[in-house]
C-alpha cells in the first residue's frame, strides 16, 4: 500500500516517514517550498528521501511569503529566541500552513490511490501551533471524507495518520533511533545558515529531546 508522507526535512517528519516505512508502506514524500527563510530544510528533505530510496519526492512551490504574517516567511519579523515554557502562539506560526499542506497531500493521495497520509504533528512538545492539535487533525479527517472523488464516489477512505501525536520529543528521538531513521540528515532550525542556531524554539525543543533521551544530537550547532 502507498502512503503520502509530509516531509519537511526535520526531526518529526523524518521519524514519521520511518514509521510508515517500518509498516511496509510504499512512501511518497511531499515537501513544500513556501519561501520559508530556512529553505535549507528542503535540502535535508531531499537527503532523507534519498536515504529511504523513494520512487518519487514531490516538492511543491506554495510561495506563502506573499501572505506573510510569520517570522518564517517575513524577514522583517525576527525569529525569537526559544522558550520551551511558552504557552501563547509564537510569531513562527505560519497561518493555515498544515491545512494547506494536508490539502495538497490529500489530492496527491487520491491521484496515487494511496489510503494513507502521514504527518508528524505533535501535541506534547510543540510550539503552540493550533494546526498541530488532535482536534485539527480530526476536523480535517472529517472534511477529507467528503472532499474527494475517492471518498465520495469510490468509497475509498484516505486516513490521516499521526504516529507522533502523543509522543514527547524524547520519545520521538528514541523512536527514530530505534527505527534507524537518518537523524543526522535532519534540519529543525528556524534560522538560515548551514548550521543550526541552537537558540530558536525548534532547536531548543530538539536539543532537550535528545538530552532527555540520552542520545547525542548528530547535527552541528552554532
Amino acid at each position: 500500500m502507498k502512503a503520502v508522507v509530509l516531509l519537511s526535512g526535520g526531526l518529526d517528519s523524518t521519524v514519521c516517514m520511518a514509521v510508515a516505512k517500518n509498516k511496509g508502506l510504499d512512501v511518497y514524500p511531499i515537501s513544500f517550498d513556501y519561501h520559508q527563510r530556512h529553505r535549507i530544510e528542503l535540502e535535508s528533505a531531499k537527503k532523507v528521501a534519498d536515504f529511504f530510496a523513494v520512487k518519487k519526492h514531490l516538492i511543491i512551490d506554495t510561495n506563502m511569503n506573499q501572505i506573510g504574517g510569520s517570522a518564517l516567511t517575513d524577514k522583517t519579523i525576527d525569529i525569537p529566541n526559544g522558550d520551551v515554557t511558552r504557552t501563547d502562539i509564537p510569531v513562527t506560526y505560519v497561518p493555515a500552513r498544515n491545512l494547506i499542506f494536508l490539502s495538497y497531500a490529500l489530492g496527491y493521495a487520491e491521484v496515487l490511490d494511496a489510503p494513507y497520509i502521514y504527518i508528524g504533528v505533535n501535541a506534547v512538545d510543540y510550539s503552540g501551533y493550533p494546526d498541530c492539535r488532535p482536534e485539527f487533525i480530526q476536523k480535517f479527517q472529517d472534511l477529507s471524507d467528503y472532499a474527494t472523488k475517492a471518498t465520495a464516489a469510490d468509497h475509498k477512505k484516505i486516513k490521516i495518520e499521526t504516529p507522533l501525536l502523543d509522543l514527547s520529543k524524547k520519545d520521538i528521538v528514541l523512536l527514530g533511533n530505534k527505527l534507524q531513521a537518518p537523524l543526522h540528515l535532519t534540519r529543525s532550525c528556524y534560522n538560515e545558515g548551514e548550521n543550526a542556531c541552537g537558540i530558536c524554539d525548534s532547536c531548543k525543543l530538539r536539543l532537550r529531546g535528545f538530552e532527555e533521551a540520552g542520545i547525542k544530537d548528530p547535527v552541528t550547532y552554532l
